[in-house]
């Protein structure tokens, strides 16, 4: 047998396991009863002599014995035993027939033939000495036409099944990739929420730290600025709330309604706001498209990205060097935005945890085949991207 043979697939389920033994034993007590009609038949015509006769007996014991073995793995051994036996007598002829539409079934083609032809050889001999009741010419005809039925049948049935397993294993394999793509979707979307939830929201709610830590250490300033920032907070925990809203609806499965994407022309606005803190920021923005000829905006992902770098570096200068001058600095090209935020503020502590806003960063950058660097610098700490949008 072939590692290829339908029998060594596993069924789809117990029932088909069930339903198959019931066909097999179902096979076999019909080839017992074939057997010995064929037997009975010879025996009652009282044609034969009595060795004739206990030969066909023994044989037909011999046949039905050899029976279990055409459902098992040797089954060409067995259906070759039958063949030979065949040429003794009649009696083996069910069993010997039914041993080649089993091998046609599951073996090769190649093994398939050798096994017919053997057992039509072998009735071919039987008729010799055993003649039947009609001309030998019309026995050798209906011989090989039988045998050719029985191979047709057989391989019909072989591609048959195996048609069938290879559609069984398509479908698994569909819903295998179906359940991946699925789980891939899902990440996708939870790593899309979390990079939107750690830049706006992480975002606003640092500007709204540093704001409650200067009104801290600041109680005595004048009323004037205590309620300026009074307000920037109010105003900062009201975005960060609806921005935390979206997110919740969102995530419950409504409409996905995040904010718009930002584009270079909110750069300004972002400065702003670390301003409006204390923070000391220098933003320079250059456009240099008019001059290459060239007045179209960068796509969404291109000037979102660009954004997103801006955000973070303003972000990580408030929170890693907290009273440091920055210098943004935007430059939009023909060929690319190059986006530079650069602090002046001490080395880090060795002991600070990397966070996830830079990986997340990268990821986005290298998505639009761009470049994205951070480290330390002579004077301080510089993020830089370059993010072609050609």
């Amino acid at each position: 047998m072939t590692t290829g043979d339908p029998r060594n697939f596993p069924p789809d389920d117990a029932e088909h396991a069930r339903s198959s033994r019931r066909s097999v034993a179902l096979a076999m007590v019909l080839l017992g009863v074939l057997t010995l009609t064929t037997v009975l038949s010879r025996q009652a015509s009282g044609g034969d002599a009595l060795p004739l006769r206990l030969l066909d007996l023994a044989v037909a014991v011999a046949s039905l014995a050899l029976l279990p073995l055409m459902w098992a793995r040797r089954s060409v051994p067995a259906a070759l035993v039958l063949a030979a036996l065949s040429v003794l007598s009649p009696g083996a002829t069910p069993a010997a027939t039914s041993g080649v539409l089993q091998i046609a079934r599951w073996s090769p083609l190649r093994t398939a033939v050798l096994v017919a032809a053997a057992s039509a050889a072998a009735h071919a001999a039987q008729g010799l000495w055993r003649p039947p009741a009609f001309p030998y010419g019309w026995w050798l005809l209906c011989d090989a036409a039988v045998h050719a039925a029985l191979l047709g049948w057989g391989a019909y049935l072989q591609a048959r099944a195996q048609l069938l397993a290879d559609l069984r294993a398509r479908a698994h394999r569909a819903e295998a990739d179906r359940e991946q793509a699925l789980e891939a979707a899902r990440s996708g979307e939870r790593n899309r929420i979390a990079a939107e939830m750690h830049d706006a929201l992480g975002h606003r709610l640092s500007l709204l730290a540093a704001t409650a830590g200067a009104v801290e250490y600041r109680p005595d300033a004048p009323p004037d600025q205590l309620a300026a920032a009074a307000g920037r907070v109010r105003t900062g925990a009201a975005e960060a709330l609806e921005d935390l809203r979206r997110l919740v609806r969102l995530l419950r499965g409504g409409v996905d309604q995040l904010a718009p994407p930002p584009t270079l022309h909110d750069i300004p606005g972002l400065v702003d706001a670390a301003r409006s803190v204390g923070a000391t920021v220098v933003l320079d923005q250059t456009d240099d498209r008019s001059a290459a000829g060239r007045g179209d905006e960068p796509s969404p992902p291109v000037a979102t990205a660009a954004y997103r770098v801006v955000q973070e570096g303003l972000t990580n200068a408030r929170r890693h060097a907290p009273g440091a001058a920055v210098r943004v600095t935007v430059a939009t090209r023909a060929d690319e935005v190059r986006v530079v935020v650069a602090d002046d503020g001490p080395a880090r502590p060795a002991t600070s945890a990397p966070g996830t806003g830079l990986v997340g960063l990268r990821e986005r950058v290298e998505l639009l085949d761009g470049t994205l660097d951070a480290g330390r610098s002579p004077a301080g700490f510089v993020l830089e991207a370059r993010i072609p949008w050609a």
